[in-house]
């Protein structure tokens, strides 16, 4: 039975590492580069190469950037007696967006998710308890922005835990998001009031 050439082949097997992604679509993508430049392939290989290579991530916040400390945490007109923690980089985004938050953030990079493999020591949990707990003493409020899922739910409960001895105001998103959804694709509206509307764990 015949195939695809085998170039194709390997370009639809890494296209489908992405989220999302099944073999219809991967093919789709695949005959689509081909009729992409050269120019153009290079391009996108760079780009895919540049973010491997140009991005770090921040001392502080643990937010991915060019460079280090990040633009929010060098940007001394944030207030900095607030903190923010999410789960993703995409999430520092979609909260800026709203106009509504002007502290600093503390990125996770993700949830506590048992079923995934992922527990407490594979986030950035005790960089943010040793950021809490050095020099920076000018925070009053830790706002827990993690995603209204299972494992955001599961993840805002325990740093809730962890942050009692702190004896900070430690709060929660309202329930302005749906169950469910990720902060990466809520509207501005429904991200401020749930800024708005965020309450005492």
């Amino acid at each position: 039975m015949w195939g695809y050439p085998e170039p194709i082949e390997r370009l639809m097997e890494q296209f489908m590492r992405l989220p999302g992604i099944g073999p219809k679509t991967a093919a789709r993508l695949a005959f689509h580069c081909m009729s992409m430049s050269k120019e153009t392939i290079e391009e996108f290989s760079k780009a895919l190469l540049d973010i491997k290579e140009r991005l770090v991530e921040c001392q502080i916040c643990c937010n991915i950037t060019e460079f280090s400390p990040c633009p929010v945490c060098r940007d001394e007109r944030r207030d900095r007696s607030v903190l923010c923690v999410v789960q993703d980089a995409k999430d520092v985004v979609a909260m800026e967006r709203t106009h509504e938050f002007h502290g600093l953030y503390h990125v996770l990079q993700g949830a506590i998710s048992p079923m995934d493999g992922i527990g407490p020591n594979d986030l950035r949990i005790r960089e943010l308890l040793t950021r809490l707990a050095g020099t920076d003493d000018s925070v009053e409020e830790v706002i827990l922005a993690t995603n209204p899922t299972v494992e955001g739910e599961a993840t805002a409960m325990y740093l809730s835990k962890l942050l009692r001895p702190f004896e900070l105001k430690v709060t929660r998103i309202a329930r302005g998001l749906p169950v469910g959804g990720d902060l990466e694709y809520a509207d501005e509206v429904t991200l401020a009031k749930a800024l708005e509307g965020r309450r005492s764990l």
